[in-house]
């Protein structure tokens, strides 16, 4: 571990500041505002991902301003700087949201090029949409400076007819609209309350998944999270981040000291026990690879399989994120694993304490059941399955909260795009029993592995969730809910088994054996597949055709590779 007394605390900055030949650098930042005094304390870059086209981010700029305060307050100079940020839910079911899962990298790359070219000492990460805090998390990997990563808080819960709801709740009403189940009016009285006001979807979704896993994994200091986006509190965590980040560079505590595998295999726990999201696999996946930690799909798997669901937390479950806040936050799961003895008590955190320590002051609300008692959990194993058989050679992911069926056998519904599945859904061509197959959404043939929330919600909003399942090579929202199996790898744009599917073909998935089969012949697989030829790009420039040409297959995280 580098932790070390007498860490320069400018070893990156001096070095674009001090010396007279470095004259026009300061002349540069004076015209900012920056005072000499400014230029010879260490400089931290406060990242994050504010933006106007969504409520998930919204509150950050406001945050960066407590969070600049503690670090001005610890004897350092804060730079504030701004990247992009995508939203799933506004995006959800068109083209756009292709871009989502292809912004992380995005992020990942500009943070990690204005930390590069400014030379920042240490950076404070602010993220919040599903795709900022791993992008934040890739990028303090790569540079490797002492860093901090804070969640900027959930959305609360909306009101509709005296039940808590959510932004999944509308995409499932818009499937119960298109079958009669719910009239106009109805749609658009959820819609104006199901989103009330800044901070990111507001179930145990990818945004709260990750936030927890954030602090599992150490980056985060555990209880962080918690807090709501509107809460007042969120300033004094702002506060204490920034005060924190300085004690960290004085330590000289590295990304790379913290991310052991024993600190992946806590936010894996984390993941399982709380019944998150399944984009939790590429993140994690792309964030082992990122620091060269060995990790495969099947871990999650094995993890999963050891680790009680202990959090009744939508989707599956009856509470939003909030509930959990008030019920005594992310500490009280952690106290649970480390009271059950489910994950590695002495991984170190970026506060110094070690995961025991970190969550040893959980304070419980009495009488609370958003979070089981140890020894009575919801299961006795985590949401994540990982599946393997003759349609997914390389692995898929589905998330199961408990009351899922364990096998279906049906016929294959084949789609070779999300947007025509869910037309046939809203035009009731999809009936009891169907298997539906969307393949050429992955991570090169979408490109960017798009959601299928719209999609999934409209098959439960009509009363099919129950008895449709739903196969892709694409991704799901950690607001999907049933069973679905998606990262299907290898994907159909790269000739995957998907690709050799037919409409009619029997499929059958056990959950139990951890197999998803097409039930043909291997010789009939592979004449099919001998008989298959790729189709055209759909990008062929741009941001979209250069991920495509470097991003990996789902099984590594769908990260971009050179």
């Amino acid at each position: 571990m580098s932790t070390m007394t007498g860490f320069d605390m400018r070893h990156k900055s001096r070095v674009i500041l001090d010396g007279n030949d470095r004259a026009g650098a300061r002349a540069m930042l004076k015209g900012t505002g920056f005072t000499d005094e400014d230029l010879r304390k260490p400089i931290i870059g406060v990242a994050h991902c504010w933006i106007e086209t969504m409520p998930c981010n919204i509150n950050q700029r406001r945050i960066a301003k407590y969070v600049k305060e503690g670090i001005r307050a610890a004897g350092g100079t804060p730079q504030e700087l701004n990247t992009i940020s995508i939203s799933d839910g506004v995006t959800m079911g068109t083209e756009g949201m292709k871009t989502s899962l292809i912004s992380r990298e995005v992020i990942a790359d500009s943070v990690e090029l204005v930390a590069r070219g400014h030379m920042f000492d240490a950076i404070v990460g602010i993220g919040a949409c599903d795709k900022t805090l791993p992008g934040l998390a890739m990028a303090l990997v790569r540079l490797d400076v002492p860093g901090v990563l804070l969640y900027s808080g959930s959305i609360l819960p909306g009101e509709y007819n005296g039940k808590e709801v959510t932004i999944r709740s509308v995409y499932e009403a818009i499937g119960a609209n298109s079958a009669g189940k719910m009239s106009d009016a109805q749609l658009k009285e959820l819609e104006d309350v199901a989103c009330p006001g800044a901070g990111a979807c507001g179930g145990q979704y990818t945004a709260n998944t990750m936030a927890m896993a954030m602090e599992f994994i150490g980056l985060s200091p555990m209880g962080s999270a918690s807090a709501p986006a509107v809460d007042a509190r969120k300033e004094g965590i702002g506060v204490q981040v920034g005060e924190l980040i300085m004690d960290v560079l004085r330590r000289g505590l590295r990304p790379s000291d913290i991310l052991t595998r024993e600190a992946f295999e806590n936010a894996i726990a984390g993941v399982a026990t709380s019944g998150g999201s399944t984009n939790s696999v590429l993140h994690l996946l792309a964030l082992a690879r990122e620091v060269g930690v060995e990790l495969s799909i099947d871990d999650f798997d094995s993890i999963s399989r050891r680790t009680p669901l202990y959090c009744d937390m939508m989707p599956g479950g009856r509470y939003a994120a909030a509930d959990l806040d008030k019920a005594g936050g992310n500490k009280i799961v952690a106290k649970r694993l480390v009271d059950a003895g489910l994950v590695h008590d002495e991984a170190v955190t970026v506060t110094g304490q070690n995961f025991a320590q970190a969550a040893e002051d959980a304070q419980e609300t009495p009488g609370q059941d958003v979070v089981r008692q140890l020894g009575d959990p919801i299961k006795d194993s985590g949401g994540l399955v990982i599946l393997h058989g003759n349609l997914a050679p390389d692995g898929a992911v589905v998330k199961l909260f408990g009351y899922e069926r364990q096998h279906q056998t049906g016929p294959a519904r084949v789609f070779d795009s999300e947007h025509a599945a869910h037309d046939a859904v809203l035009h009731r061509q999809i009936v009891d029993g169907d298997i539906v197959v969307i393949r050429y959404e992955g991570p090169k043939g979408g490109p960017g592995m798009q959601e299928m929330l719209e999609v999934t919600a409209a098959i439960v909003g009509q009363g099919l969730g129950g008895t449709v399942a739903l196969i892709t090579d694409g991704r799901f929202s950690g607001a999907t809910k049933g069973l679905m199996i998606g990262h299907v790898a290898p994907e159909a744009a790269v000739g995957g088994p998907i690709a050799a599917v037919q409409e009619g073909d029997t499929i059958t998935i056990d959950i139990e054996k951890r197999r998803i089969d097409v039930e043909i012949e291997p010789a009939e697989m592979a004449n099919r597949l001998a008989q298959w030829t790729p189709k055209d790009p759909v990008y062929t420039s741009g941001v979209m055709a250069k991920y495509a040409k470097l991003v990996e297959q789902a099984d590594q995280g769908a990260i971009t590779t050179v």
